[in-house]
């Protein structure tokens, strides 16, 4: 399962075509604008959230509310597209009051995609690395977590820092898979602590005053995983390495962790890997999961939990200096309406690069053609690992 995207910030609207569908899926328009609207969620957004309603289209792959085999088509339009369809007009005369973007933000992708592209407005390259991108990628992904729950596995996030804040956590490789998903959705920042969630607030509403933008880290974990999902024979069967990329794909995205960490190299071995039992039941598990789920490139059949670092947005209220590209001298970055803090809108988006993922490896694993028949190969794998443990 694979998905492409299509379209500028403040273009017509956002494209998403999703391949590798398998026949037979049910799909809700429903649960899909549900993640658009959690992606445009969350305390510190800025004013594009008040302008745009995300809804998804689907304009193909699906009948009657389920999948026929073929690719899905998805768009979102973009309400503020009125406001800029002489700017970002696909043909005709280039404006007379045409205001080029020729002070590129530091931290952005303004400059080196100026350089790159060999273009004097830096509009060309932001309308397309903005986040705002993004909303394609949760409408894609969520033909992927229907696929996803209909075999067992569902996928979270949460939001465990902003700025300097941290939510308090003596071991959160045991504790994020219990969090309460109603806890976290009822969080203005998606944290599942109601005193964190108002440390957190407090650091967005000090950086709004400062003309600052914050960071911060989140989890996303999925559960109900089947073990030997993924490969280690190649390098690109290991999901260590796929879940990291498609993590790292994200806007401001500037690290990524699986379990423990960069804490697995401060400990010794004994307190790092996860010692193995066998349940009459369950089969085959592990008395922790120091791992997050993944040894070997491969699912254990415990929680997969991987933590990402996101860096503060770029666009400043107090910008950095830059160099303006037509006098070549110093100035301030440009302005772009932007938001103070979107970890929590990030997280989602993270939740969606994990979920596609995750539905393409069980895909390699279970067969593509048809939900009956994926359904009764995880049937069979199942009873072989029971019969196995024994």
């Amino acid at each position: 399962m694979r998905y492409l995207t299509a379209g500028e910030s403040h273009g017509p609207a956002l494209t998403a075509i999703v391949d590798g569908v398998p026949a037979g899926l049910k799909i809700s328009e429903d649960q899909i604008n549900s993640d658009l609207a959690r992606r445009q969620s969350g305390y510190g957004r800025g004013g594009r959230q008040a302008i745009e309603r995300d809804r998804v289209r689907v304009t193909s792959g699906v009948r009657f509310g389920r999948t026929i085999g073929s690719p899905v088509a998805l768009t979102v339009a973009n309400r503020d597209w009125e406001n800029w369809t002489d700017r970002m007009a696909a043909f005709g005369d280039v404006p007379s009051d045409l205001m080029r973007e020729v002070c590129p933000r530091p931290g952005h992708a303004d400059l080196v995609g100026a350089l790159k592209t060999n273009t004097d407005d830096c509009r060309n390259i932001l309308e397309r690395a903005s986040a705002r991108e993004t909303a394609a990628r949760v409408a894609a992904a969520g033909i992927a977590r229907e696929f996803l729950a209909e075999l067992g596995v569902e996928v979270f996030s949460y939001v465990a820092s902003i700025g300097d804040v941290s939510l308090d956590e003596d071991d959160p490789m045991l504790a994020a898979p219990d969090y309460k998903p109603l806890d976290i959705e009822l969080s203005d920042v998606r944290c599942p602590d109601e005193e964190a969630t108002e440390a957190m607030k407090a650091a967005i509403d000090a950086a709004r005053e400062a003309g600052e933008s914050l960071g911060g880290t989140f989890r996303v974990v999925a559960t109900g995983l089947l073990p030997g999902v993924g490969g280690y024979a190649t390098a690109g069967e290991r999901l260590t390495g796929r879940i990291g990329a498609a993590l790292f794909s994200i806007p401001a995205i500037k690290g990524v962790e699986f379990g423990l960490g960069f804490q697995a190299a401060r400990r010794p071995g004994s307190q790092v890997h996860d010692p193995i039992e066998l349940d009459p039941k369950a089969g085959f598990t592990r008395t922790r999961n120091n791992a997050g789920g993944l040894e070997g490139g491969m699912t254990t059949g415990m929680p997969l939990i991987v933590t990402a670092a996101m860096k503060p947005i770029p666009t400043l209220m107090t910008p950095l200096s830059t160099v303006n590209l037509d006098t070549l001298e110093p100035e301030e970055a440009s302005r772009e309406r932007s938001d103070v803090c979107a970890v929590p809108a990030c997280a989602v988006v993270a939740e969606a690069e994990v979920a596609i993922v995750l539905a393409d490896a069980y895909l390699e694993k279970f067969g593509h053609d048809n939900m009956t028949d994926i359904k009764a190969a995880v049937k069979s794998y199942r009873q072989r690992l029971r019969t196995l443990s024994r």
